[in-house]
């Protein structure tokens, strides 16, 4: 039954809904802090207690989060390694004091007064990620939410301070990122793929040492040249952030920017004597994704998806040499027959290879994907009874419907090839 009656208690509210109200950006997610009690007072509120590490709860009418100011102490290595301290006697001042960037450790009362003892405005103003305090070394997961934060907001004109770059060489230098769980590394990298240019959010991590610690398998595309007629953009590294960006363009849904990002992960295997080509890339790169999705326990529509992109995006890009026999292997090994829209995230995620070579190619439309996509619809259009109706049943049927798909391919492939380009 919900309750609260009495309010009185004071509360701020804190964290990103200040800093985006400040920049003029919406947020619906509001945080508030609650100084000068004890959990029994909310509670007695009706508020609801969540989690077992730190005094949250849950206001039983809107929702939002209300969590007791405390203090966080390093106390030993990981995520639980921490000495955390809440009650009436914690201030605000030293809640944001253990927060990571200034521009996060603002505050805002209930008549809408800023409380900002770090200088959080005036970085703000100033576009400019800094930390709050040393205590910013005391966990590794920062270097990868700075990195996100600055893809975020590199568009608005930001920049992270020189001292904080140093702070986030040095987790990445003493090893501790090897200290993440893989659960919270792969959430800060879903979210940085949410961000308007996620090639930021890696190219930050490279450059403060944390790309090799973490995804090495990304660290190892830097240098690996290829054939300049067809990548005039430079080496494997550079496709792949251009890549990113084309498919961050391209569409919202994550797992098309994930699987644009990862590729061409097989071209860093090449070894140098073959160099500039990379023969055999796209199997390599199966079979290294398999391991890093395992590794860092992504999600299975993910895996799926970025697997099915590395394997089989230079098939879809030769689309019109191929047999309509194997165009339609092609689509039954995407699984486009039961689940079309997986067709359609990867024709996105290769249209983002193809666009990701420089400015000049980008826009341009990708006749090949078209092509398949009217592929897949010409074979799901198929009327089943008529096979049914013809008196194919069982093995029978599977047969007839197999053919009959490959002449509605090929009668596509029949009719545009003379003229179509890719």
């Amino acid at each position: 039954m919900s309750r609260v009656k009495d309010t009185s208690f004071l509360c701020y509210q804190v964290g990103g809904w200040v800093r985006d109200a400040m920049l003029g950006v919406d947020n619906q997610d509001r945080d508030w802090v609650v100084v000068g009690q004890k959990p029994d007072d909310l509670l007695v509120l009706g508020y609801k207690k969540v989690g077992a590490d730190f005094p949250v709860f849950i206001h039983p009418v809107s929702k939002e989060e209300y969590a007791l100011a405390r203090t966080e102490r390093k106390t030993g290595p990981g995520y639980h390694g921490f000495k955390v301290q809440f009650g009436p006697d914690v201030t605000l001042e030293e809640d944001l004091a253990r927060r990571d960037l200034t521009i996060n450790a603002m505050a805002m009362d209930k008549q809408g007064r800023l409380i900002d003892p770090f200088g959080g405005q005036k970085d703000l103003k100033q576009r400019i990620l800094r930390h709050v305090s040393d205590a910013f070394m005391e966990d590794p997961l920062r270097v990868l939410r700075v990195a996100r934060f600055l893809a975020r907001f590199a568009p608005l004109g930001f920049t992270i301070a020189p001292e904080t770059i140093t702070m986030m060489e040095n987790i990445a230098s003493s090893g501790a990122l090897k200290e993440l769980t893989p659960e919270r590394v792969w959430m800060e990298t879903e979210k940085a793929l949410t961000t308007p240019r996620p090639s930021i959010f890696f190219t930050t991590l490279k450059e403060c040492g944390a790309v090799k610690e973490l995804f090495y398998e990304l660290e190892n595309l830097t240098g690996q040249s290829q054939p300049a007629e067809h990548h005039p953009e430079g080496d494997a590294w550079k496709h792949t952030l251009l890549s990113l960006d084309a498919a961050a363009q391209l569409s919202s849904d994550t797992k098309v920017r994930f699987a644009a990002l990862l590729h061409d992960i097989g071209k860093g295997a090449t070894p140098s004597h073959a160099l500039p080509h990379h023969y055999g890339h796209e199997d390599t790169g199966a079979e290294q994704l398999a391991d890093f999705c395992t590794r860092l326990k992504v999600p299975k529509s993910y895996t799926k998806l970025a697997i099915s992109t590395a394997k089989y995006h230079m098939h879809c890009h030769r689309i019109q040499q191929m047999r309509p026999k194997r165009i339609v292997k092609l689509l039954k090994q995407l699984d486009g027959f039961r689940n079309p829209e997986i067709v359609r995230q990867f024709i996105l995620a290769c249209t983002a290879d193809k666009w990701g070579r420089g400015p000049e190619r980008m826009n341009i439309p990708y006749r090949a994907g078209e092509l398949l996509q009217e592929c897949l619809n010409s074979c799901l259009a198929i009327d089943n009874r008529t096979i049914q109706e013809a008196g194919h049943k069982g093995k029978a049927f599977g047969e007839a419907l197999h053919k009959l798909r490959i002449k509605k391919v090929g009668q596509i492939i029949l009719k545009l090839r003379p003229t179509g380009q890719h």
